[in-house]
């Protein structure tokens, strides 16, 4: 255990840097906050690296004795928090490869809301999927506000992120993936047909929707039917929709 009481101190400064995404590039790490994320990281397959604890705080479950503990006042602690009125504990971890993989996959093309991105992920590990890949354009997985959308369940999906989506969905349909975009000219998409027990749902920009080399590749592109006033979903909800509907 160790005492962390000035602003300056340069483990602080590290940890503060985890905000930004320089800074958890730099340091191959990320930080989760609150009771929930801790407990779900420690019972994960990434590696913890510190788990912080504001002074005034006490743990509501053991803390493993070989990870490294720092106690912090509540100024300091605030200070490397992302949330306004954080819980009291909080944990540095190892960004590290967990591969998309399974039969039923998500693909996330230029979805750039963090609160969207979380949700997807959380409405994805309950619906049943095993994996998500990552456009070079979405939000980054890793930031604050995507880690607190997912409550969790960033730890219990497998992540990809190719260099191109396009060419990565394709080596999936060579393997027999049926490649599903969903778009606004798309195909009823509870008249769809001949998909395969393995595929991959694509969900696009929240405001320009699947990009067109993206669309290219696709085996099904597929639309929800309007029947009301409004012309689309928001992307999370549309994405919650059909995935309960595709593992039926």
């Amino acid at each position: 255990m160790e005492h962390l009481t000035s602003l300056k101190n340069p483990k602080v400064i590290s940890f503060r840097s985890l905000k930004d995404k320089k800074g958890r590039e730099t340091q191959n790490a990320f930080l989760v906050e609150g009771v929930r994320m801790v407990q779900e990281a420690l019972s994960s397959s990434f590696l913890v690296r510190a788990i912080l604890l504001r002074e005034d705080y006490q743990p509501e479950y053991q803390l493993p004795a070989d990870i490294p503990l720092y106690i912090l006042p509540c100024h300091v602690f605030q200070s490397v928090c992302d949330t306004k009125t954080p819980q009291g504990i909080a944990a540095v971890l190892t960004l590290q490869a967990c591969e998309a993989s399974g039969p039923r996959l998500l693909a996330l093309d230029g979805v750039q809301d963090p609160g969207n991105v979380g949700t997807i992920i959380r409405t994805a590990d309950a619906a049943g999927f095993t994996g998500v890949l990552f456009s070079p354009e979405c939000a980054d997985l890793f930031s604050p506000k995507v880690l607190r959308a997912t409550m969790g369940s960033i730890f219990r999906l497998g992540f990809s992120f190719p260099a191109s989506l396009p060419e990565a969905l394709e080596q999936y349909k060579k393997d027999g993936y049926s490649v599903l975009s969903s778009q606004l000219d798309g195909s009823p998409f509870y008249e769809r047909q001949d998909v395969a027990s393995s595929f991959i749902l694509i969900i696009g920009n929240e405001g320009n929707g699947v990009s067109d080399a993206v669309k290219a590749v696709a085996t099904h592109r597929l639309c929800l039917p309007m029947r009301g006033g409004a012309e689309s979903l928001n992307a999370a909800v549309a994405a919650g929709i059909m995935m309960y509907d595709l593992t039926r």
